[in-house]
């Protein structure tokens, strides 16, 4: 299956029956530090969960199986570009599937060459290894 580099935000949750409709819980973290904004519209997509038995007492899938893994790891080298600034003040880059890169000393529409230095489920830390130059 093929993921857009649109999406996002990825997670798993459960769905729950309230007062004769159904819920799907989006978790604060989405919200404080992802791409998400409180009150927003947004397309949502329901996938299987990858687990092979269907009566899994797991019912929610998560990191430790491997699907949810960050789609970069530490020490990786890519060209990215700065989107925004955080509030910290450092660059922040959307990859594949929305996943955040956060580097430091860096602007919004800067491309720039990374190494990963650090990598969580939600979001990786870079350092700049080069500045690309514009060819205009």
């Amino acid at each position: 299956m093929e993921i857009p580099d649109t999406l996002r935000c990825l997670y798993s949750e459960s769905i729950e029956e309230q007062q004769g409709s159904y819920t799907i819980t989006v978790p604060k973290q989405e919200v404080t530090d992802g791409d998400i904004c409180e009150n927003g519209s947004y397309r949502v997509a329901l996938l299987t969960s990858p687990s092979t038995d269907a009566d899994s007492s797991d019912e929610n899938a998560d990191e430790s199986d491997g699907w949810l893994e960050p789609p970069v790891k530490e020490g990786e080298r890519r060209s990215i570009e700065i989107d925004d600034i955080g509030e910290q003040g450092d660059g922040i880059a959307s990859v594949e599937r929305g996943y955040i890169v956060i580097v430091p000393d860096t602007e919004p529409q800067e491309r720039v060459m990374v190494e990963i230095t650090s990598v969580t489920s939600r979001f990786a830390f870079a350092e700049v290894v080069e500045r690309e130059m514009d060819e205009d």
